[in-house]
């Protein structure tokens, strides 16, 4: 089997799973089916040639991540939440984008600007230097954001989506290892793996220390909030370009002791599937490689 970069993303009671040029969503039903979506995808990059430049590709990769996932929680939430007969109700593409627009100024608001506001509050006893100011700053952005991790990993619907990221991982680790795709198969591998987005967005509460350490000290407290937003495709970049070098080089012991915390904090957000959830990931799995195998004989042959 050609070797080729996959990835995915847990849903509401599915996977969805990305090849180069494919994605695929499967969902159970209350019924216990299995639907699917499958869509063709041509790749950013060769629509657009600066997508492969480094950095650029990490922030494109991050945004367009975060438009399929919603579109993919949308479908999955139609199709597993929607009883036999019930009709379905589509969120409009304006509802969509509303939906997303929110989700992202809370997780800034949640992750980059509480924590400098709470450390501006702090400067009394901490000081103005610099470097302290950031390092401060730095470790509250990662308690927030494990404290984040650690109370939605504690509620029982998000666990079951928490079943199936690990689904999604064991599947992911069984195509790389080139085994055949079967429960059989898949159940033995690992649910932590080094490209990870939970890895990466600890990535990112790290390099953001090192970023908003250049913005200047002595500028008031909203254009430091402005600048954290601007900063935010640049910290993004670096932190895909760290990702993608730790998970080539992972046999290193320096480069398994780099991502070792990454592996650890995905023991709150991967939980051991069963094999109802195994059969749904690794369905999302095979159709996103069958229409990425078709696309790509078709345009052999144009």
């Amino acid at each position: 089997m050609e070797k080729i970069n996959v990835g995915g993303q847990a849903v509401i009671e599915g996977v969805m799973m990305r090849a180069p040029r494919a994605m695929a969503i499967a969902v159970r039903r209350p019924t216990g089916e299995i639907v699917v979506k499958r869509e063709e995808m041509v790749p950013l990059s060769e629509r657009f040639p600066v997508v492969k430049l480094p950095i650029i590709r990490g922030a494109v990769a991050l945004f367009h991540s975060l438009m399929m996932g919603m579109s993919a929680l949308n479908f999955s939430a139609n199709e597993a939440m929607v009883e036999e007969g019930e009709e379905k109700k589509e969120l409009s593409p304006w509802a969509m984008a509303g939906t997303m627009a929110f989700a992202f100024g809370f997780g800034i608001l949640l992750f980059f600007i509480m924590p400098l506001y709470l450390t501006k509050l702090l400067v009394p006893v901490i000081g103005d230097s610099n470097i302290v100011f950031n390092l401060v700053d730095g470790v509250i952005r990662v308690v927030v954001f494990l404290l984040y991790i650690w109370i939605i990993s504690r509620m029982e619907d998000i666990q079951r989506v928490f079943q199936y990221h690990g689904a999604e991982h064991k599947s992911i680790f069984a195509f790389e290892a080139g085994d055949e795709l079967t429960v059989e198969n898949v159940r033995r591998y690992s649910s932590l793996h080094p490209r990870c987005g939970t890895s990466f967005l600890l990535i990112v509460m790290v390099v953001s220390i090192v970023i908003f350490s250049l913005i200047p000290k002595l500028w008031p407290f909203y254009m430091k909030a402005g600048a954290r937003v601007v900063f935010l495709p640049l910290i993004a970049g670096v932190s895909y370009e760290f990702l993608k070098w730790s998970a080539k080089n992972d046999d290193s012991p320096l480069v398994k002791m780099i991502i070792a915390p990454g592996l650890a904090l995905q023991r709150l957000t991967t939980r051991e599937p069963d094999d109802s959830q195994l059969e749904v990931a690794i369905r999302s799995l095979q159709e996103a490689l069958e229409v990425n195998d078709g696309f790509k004989d078709d345009r052999l042959v144009i």
